[in-house]
């Protein structure tokens, strides 16, 4: 599928493994921070053990910005925490999760968490791309006034009197 994104912000993505306090799973995993670039390091290479939590490097990825979600991305800056959504996908390897995607647009990271067994979460937005996002919203962004539908007055007023399917 072709992506219709006009900016790519390449973007690496940390995630912590704790040990669990439950009898039915070992561990519990959550993405962590996001960082802009790519490193040499391979996916899933541990970069901090803790008596606690582990963290890995999970992998690379692309934040896409389109320029139909500037509205989303400029609601999520000036939410005054900017965030982004990390969401992974569970697979069936070595390694417990697959990056699906990251997001700038809060509403497409709340989408994420429909399919129920992605694991999606919001880590605090890096200074590089908050300054990315605020160019492209500074660029692209085009205010579209808010029209609330009139309706058929002639339909409504059939539906009372049983229009005329209704006769």
């Amino acid at each position: 599928m072709r992506s219709t994104a006009l900016a790519h912000i390449p973007v690496g993505v940390v995630v912590e493994r704790r040990k669990a306090k439950s009898m039915w799973v070992d561990f519990l995993w959550r993405p962590v921070s996001v960082f802009v670039g790519i490193p040499s390091a391979a996916p899933w290479t541990p970069l901090d053990t803790e008596a606690e939590a582990d963290l890995f490097f999970a992998g690379n990825t692309v934040i896409e910005l389109h320029r139909t979600e500037t509205t989303n991305y400029r609601d999520n800056l000036a939410s005054g925490a900017p965030a982004l959504w990390v969401a992974l996908r569970p697979v069936a390897t070595e390694r417990p999760y697959e990056i699906l995607a990251v997001t700038a647009d809060p509403a497409e990271g709340e989408a994420f968490t429909d399919a129920g067994s992605n694991l999606v979460e919001a880590v605090p937005m890096p200074p590089e791309v908050v300054d990315a996002v605020v160019r492209f919203i500074a660029q692209h962004h085009v205010e579209r006034p808010f029209v609330k539908r009139q309706r058929d007055r002639q339909t409504a007023l059939q539906r009372r009197a049983g229009g005329e399917n209704g006769e």
